[in-house]
């Protein structure tokens, strides 16, 4: 039997570091990891009691739209100047966690994105060790940092390749809305499967984008999904927190 202490540097090593990122973006990113994602729809769940989602296929298109001109581009954007700040020599990360904040359209997102940012921060320090070699001024911004810009943060200081973090967060937004798509329509699991096999090729297309995209790129247009995540504020029953 292997021993060994359960510490992010008592484990066995991997092969290589990038063994060890797919590793760890694959713990980061999976549905025990403890953020609570499982307890938000970013507005999805208004959406569907309006009847703008009723099936696998406007599923689908919601989550497209997410992907090209909602969060999921800004979420990306921010992600990658994150990751750029930490393995660079650019500015620090405060104005950078202030404006991520900023740009929540509602006070539902705000929620979403904050407790999950600190919910992962909390998580990555006690399996492993990059926040306490990075300073205390670096570590304190990536505390407070909203969800994308934590992500970006702790996969640059852990030597995650800046493509693999935008591939992982993004496939694990969809995969998240997919799972609240199959409770709340509700749909089959293999038409949720099947909404998120359909998505591969733009999720890999939008982390390309997003790790060349330059920070102006920052913003979207996606009304629907902004209003959603307002109206679910005060929609009379709710199974998640936005």
């Amino acid at each position: 039997m292997v021993q060994g202490t359960v510490t992010g540097t008592g484990m066995p090593d991997p092969s290589s570091m990038a063994n060890r990122g797919l590793l760890r973006l694959m713990t980061w990113m999976s549905p025990s990891f403890p953020v609570g994602a499982f307890t938000y729809s970013h507005g999805l769940e208004w959406a569907v009691e309006q009847g703008e989602v009723t099936d696998a296929e406007s599923l689908h298109q919601w989550l497209l739209d997410v992907l090209h001109h909602g969060s999921g581009r800004g979420d990306a954007v921010l992600l990658a100047e994150a990751w750029r700040r930490v393995t660079g020599e650019g500015p620090d990360l405060s104005d950078l966690v202030d404006l991520a904040l900023a740009l929540n359209p509602s006070a539902e997102r705000l929620l979403e994105s904050e407790s999950q940012g600190k919910a992962f921060v909390k998580a990555a320090k006690a399996g492993w060790p990059v926040l306490a070699e990075c300073g205390a001024d670096r570590a304190k911004d990536i505390s407070r940092a909203p969800y994308p810009v934590a992500v970006g943060a702790v996969a640059g200081l852990s030597g995650i390749a800046l493509e693999d973090a935008l591939a992982a967060y993004l496939h694990g937004l969809c995969a998240n809305l997919v799972s609240a798509g199959v409770r709340l329509v509700p749909l089959g699991q293999s038409d949720g499967v099947r909404v998120l096999a359909a998505l591969e090729g733009e999720i890999l297309s939008r982390a390309d984008w997003a790790a060349t995209a330059p920070f102006e790129a920052l913003g979207g247009f996606a009304p629907l999904v902004d209003i959603s995540s307002m109206k679910h504020e005060t929609q009379y029953t709710r199974l998640f927190r936005s």
